[in-house]
């Protein structure tokens, strides 16, 4: 399933089997019925089974009590949590290949990725940092996405004008008329 092939959502599904059965009661700053429409619109987007372990239809959602729209909702937080991270551990990683690419060779961009997001101590160290960056900054952290995933895409290569350029070619067809 894509459980066993994503392991960020394998993670989040760790933790939800690990989730105590006893539910936290709604604090009195939660907004319940705002919780229940996250809730419904991720019935609605068909995200559900993905994002909270279980199918919910409309109908019972409206049907939930607190107790358990609180419970659901933590873990739709902690998996958005999870994919915000993995977001975010993913365009620095690029980034930083592109950035070390720059000064030296890289045989293989991709592979140096998948190993370096592979490995325990980096993966833990990136996961840590980014979910504290998240929880403080929370959607900020949108538009730090966007720029890095916008430079993930430039070509910071200088680009070098040779004889065969069609600039310079243009350049001396000008000259010698």
């Amino acid at each position: 399933m894509a459980e066993q092939n994503d392991p960020v959502l394998a993670e989040v599904m760790s933790l939800l089997e690990a989730e105590p059965t006893n539910a936290p009661e709604p604090a009195p700053g939660h907004d319940i019925p705002a919780l229940r429409e996250q809730l419904a619109i991720l019935v609605n987007t068909g995200k559900c089974k993905e994002a909270i372990g279980m199918n919910l239809s409309l109908v019972q959602v409206k049907q939930l009590d607190d107790k358990d729209v609180m419970k659901y909702h933590k873990r739709y937080e902690t998996y958005i949590g999870a994919k915000t991270t993995d977001s975010m551990i993913d365009n620095f990683l690029s980034l930083a290949i592109k950035a070390v690419g720059l000064v030296v060779k890289i045989d293989d961009a991709a592979t140096l990725k998948n190993e370096l997001k592979g490995d325990f101590i980096i993966s833990k160290e990136m996961s840590q940092y980014f979910g504290g960056l998240a929880l403080r900054y929370g959607s900020a952290l949108a538009l730090v996405n966007v720029a890095a995933i916008t430079a993930k895409h430039v070509d910071f290569s200088s680009e070098q004008i040779t004889e065969q350029s069609p600039v310079i070619t243009e350049e001396l067809v000008s000259n010698t008329e």
